[in-house]
């Protein structure tokens, strides 16, 4: 098996020695070079795996040679060599199309992850998203766009923040990144940041030894660690508070963690990916966000547009969403009537995707046979926004019809129900399942007498059975 080769690029003799030995070490032929010239030249005669160029060169800048790569040879991963605090230079690098930097004095440690990251990505071949990331679904201009900036950005570990309203797929976007990449083989750990308490923050990001706090009974590695080797999807980061922001842009800078109760620090090697529905400018200004933690997740960002604006998809992620719900619940295919995908492309979905899945959840739950109409869709009309005529509605997420409406507990059995400390979610779930059951056990288990008994359909019967893990 032929030896893939390197192209090290550095007017400095000892650090192009280096880094020479460390890639031979790796099992690859290197090429060196002394100029800018040298290093086209070199290109042009030879084929390499991957390139490491310093930022200064005596007859021009590492930047022309990225600029260069990028137009001539896209698919060659070429990477920076900078002084140690450049930040900017690395960042401005980044944006070129620089597939990651080291600083120096050079880590060797951090060198070899990053070349070994370069050739995974150099070898990659086209293949098939794992089912893990999810699909970007739509064939308008807006999602062609967004599914090319995607294939674009995969292919660096350059930190990307993903901008878009609730429920638009930031997620999936994030997913479709990490698996498009390098790092597609390690883990990709999502975690949203306003889900966090702030007193337990530094411990669920960096980890913790046994004995650290009261209640650390043993070590627990963090997020951070988790994703060694993987993706960070940090969502809503905006929703960090300020004094966890500065812990967080060290351990990016410096791909170190150290754990609470620690006296060391550990290696991470991690690419991070960061989201928001929030205006992170706007928050900058209200001094709600550290600019140089913006800078440090926003070297690239990505708009990923509302529902709104690419309604011409809105068909296609309905059909994809029956047929998800169908296989999920073992029941024949539904489709939408005419009327009913008239409603949905003229409503505006302020929740996004997001919303237009629960809605049609919802639906698919309520219609009566295979056809789901504009009024099992319940959706409320916005001003500016026409929706048809026939629409109700209906804000509670397994509705019934109005016609088909009862009493979930009778006045005899009300004071029997209590809270006892569960949140209103539970507590309704509490007295449906303990409904659908006393009517299975009077219809003797048979589910058409149940669900006739209880005025809703066969198929919102099988869908609550399941969904309360009631067999």
């Amino acid at each position: 098996m032929t030896k893939k080769s390197a192209l090290i690029v550095d007017d400095e003799a000892d650090i192009r020695e280096l880094l020479a030995i460390t890639l031979r070490q790796m099992d690859l032929n290197v090429a060196e070079a002394e100029t800018l010239s040298d290093a086209v030249e070199a290109l042009n005669k030879n084929t390499y795996a991957f390139c490491l160029t310093d930022m200064n060169l005596p007859d021009g800048s590492g930047m022309d040679l990225i600029s260069l790569i990028q137009n001539k040879y896209p698919n060659m991963p070429v990477a920076m060599i900078t002084a140690y605090g450049n930040t900017e230079i690395a960042v401005e690098a980044l944006k070129l199309g620089a597939f990651d930097f080291v600083t120096k004095p050079i880590e060797l440690l951090r060198l070899r992850n990053m070349v070994e990251a370069a050739l995974a990505l150099s070898s990659q071949t086209p293949k098939v998203l794992s089912k893990s990331a999810g699909k970007l679904t739509g064939d308008s201009a807006v999602m062609n766009k967004l599914r090319q900036q995607v294939s674009r950005v995969a292919r660096s570990q350059a930190p990307i923040f993903i901008h878009g309203e609730s429920g638009s797929g930031k997620e999936i976007v994030a997913r479709n990144i990490h698996y498009s990449g390098p790092k597609a083989k390690g883990p990709f750990i999502p975690v949203n940041c306003g889900a966090i308490p702030s007193e337990l923050m530094e411990s669920e990001f960096f980890g913790h030894t046994k004995g650290s706090f009261t209640g650390a009974h043993q070590d627990k590695k963090g997020l951070f660690q988790n994703a060694d080797g993987g993706t960070l999807f940090l969502d809503e980061v905006a929703d960090l508070p300020l004094s966890m922001q500065v812990k967080l842009l060290r351990g990016i800078q410096e791909k170190t963690v150290r754990p609470l109760g620690s006296e060391s620090e550990i290696a991470v090697d991690i690419r991070i990916l960061s989201a928001s529905h929030k205006d992170l400018d706007a928050e900058i200004a209200k001094g709600n966000f550290r600019e140089d933690l913006y800078y440090r997740i926003n070297v690239i960002e990505l708009e990923v547009p509302p529902l709104r604006d690419r309604q011409d998809d809105i068909l296609q992620l309905a059909d994809l969403f029956l047929a998800k719900f169908a296989a999920n619940f073992n029941t024949g295919p539904v489709k939408l009537s005419s009327e009913a995908q008239n409603t949905l492309q003229h409503y505006p979905f302020p929740g996004n995707v997001r919303e237009l899945e629960n809605t049609l959840e919802r639906a698919f739950t309520l219609c009566d046979g295979e056809l789901i109409e504009a009024a099992d869709l319940q959706l409320k009309a916005r001003k500016g926004h026409a929706v048809a005529e026939n629409t109700i509605v209906g804000d509670e997420p397994d509705a019934i019809k109005p016609q088909q409406r009862r009493p979930l507990v009778d006045s005899a059995s009300q004071d029997e129900h209590s809270l006892n400390g569960q949140s209103i979610d539970d507590y309704l779930a509490t007295i449906e399942k303990a409904l659908l059951e006393k009517a299975l056990e009077e219809c003797r288990w048979n589910k058409t007498a149940a669900a006739e008994k209880l005025g809703i359909t066969f198929r919102q019967l099988r869908y609550k059975l399941k969904k309360l893990h009631i067999d």
